[in-house]
């Protein structure tokens, strides 16, 4: 299991005994960039019901004050704070502990993933910029696709800003472990919370890697089974794309997954002893020849703790795994390279 602890951004600052006393206790703000979407609106809901949130500021570019008021009547702890517009944006972002980001352009039938970075590489240029300047502390957890260009986009610009540290810029595919948990236990007959798997590599077709040589409990299918498993999750998202047909993309799985996600974070945030919260995430990584890459991550104090590096593969594993990289340093570079150019434009 992965651990996500994170004190505070400024805890470091504070005297020892003020530390030592229990000043992260308190609540945590946490910002949903994106809030009014299809996966905002579910994700906002579920995360109102975490208790260790004090604060839920939601932002989108209208209508955020009609869904901040819906869930305002919620009686859970959380007090909501809609922000929206041109300048609400750091306002909902300022001094959070965690910001996650649904926001940007879902995808339609017949589209990839990759065709939605011309649209959605704005989005995380303009919160990589409000990061910087009111949350440099914060734990950027990011939902919007490509992840696998658009984790790196951020990172070029956090660092041109002086405010990057590796171990708190997070790609969240956790939704690729919970279809393969999902997936996996239908085939076996038995509850998906009780199966274990790692996903690894990137969020997109054959970069997404279910390692189920490793699953547990074991799964003992065929090469033509294991097969038709793996496309499965690594098709999941166009599987329902074109179920909605044309109606959306994703949402309430993934809303579910970021929940799972953004709750594994507090639990680390407030300092979890009895439980080693591990989750699998995009993030800078020497594990591979990829810049980034997602593996089991467990989670500390400042975010990553450990990457525990790639899990045992078998031969097909591995030969999967040689045949992603080139596809994921691609995407790797094309971020880069966009966040490169957008270093003075989102200024």
């Amino acid at each position: 299991m992965f651990l996500a602890s994170r004190l505070l951004s400024h805890v470091g600052n504070l005297p020892p005994k003020v530390q030592q006393l229990g000043y992260i206790s308190r609540g945590l703000k946490v910002a949903v960039v994106g809030s009014v979407g299809g996966i905002g609106q579910p994700l906002s809901l579920l995360l109102k019901h975490n208790p260790q949130i004090s604060t839920l500021s939601l932002y989108d570019i209208k209508n955020t004050t009609g869904v901040g008021v819906d869930l305002s009547h919620i009686n859970t702890r959380a007090s909501v704070c809609p922000f929206e517009g041109k300048n609400g944006l750091k306002k909902a972002m300022d001094k959070a502990d965690i910001v996650v980001i649904p926001a940007g352009l879902p995808r339609k039938p017949g589209m990839k993933r990759e065709d939605l970075v011309d649209v959605n590489a704005s989005v995380a240029c303009e919160v990589a910029f409000a990061a910087s300047e009111v949350c440099p502390g914060a734990m950027l957890a990011f939902i919007t696709n490509p992840i696998n260009v658009i984790v790196p986009i951020v990172a070029t610009i956090l660092k041109a800003k002086g405010t990057y540290d590796p171990n708190r810029l997070f790609g969240v595919t956790t939704l690729d472990v919970v279809r393969a948990q999902t997936f996996v236990a239908d085939i076996l007959n038995v509850d998906p919370q009780k199966v274990n798997i790692p996903v690894i590599g990137g969020h997109t077709g054959r970069t997404i890697l279910p390692i189920l040589s490793q699953c547990d409990p074991p799964f003992k299918g065929t090469d033509k089974e294991r097969e038709a498993l793996i496309q499965r999750i690594q098709n999941a998202g166009t599987e329902v794309v074109n179920a909605k047909d044309g109606l959306g993309s994703a949402t309430l799985s993934m809303a579910f997954a970021a929940t799972q996600f953004v709750n594994s974070l507090i639990k680390g945030i407030k300092g979890s002893k009895d439980e080693c919260i591990v989750e699998c995430a995009y993030v800078e990584s020497d594990v591979t020849e990829a810049q980034f890459f997602a593996t089991p991550l467990i989670l500390g104090p400042q975010g990553v703790k450990e990457n525990t590096g790639l899990p045992d593969l078998d031969d097909e594993e591995r030969k999967a795994l040689n045949g992603m990289l080139p596809i994921l340093k691609e995407s790797i570079a094309k971020g880069i390279k966009l966040g490169e150019g957008m270093i003075c434009s989102c200024a």
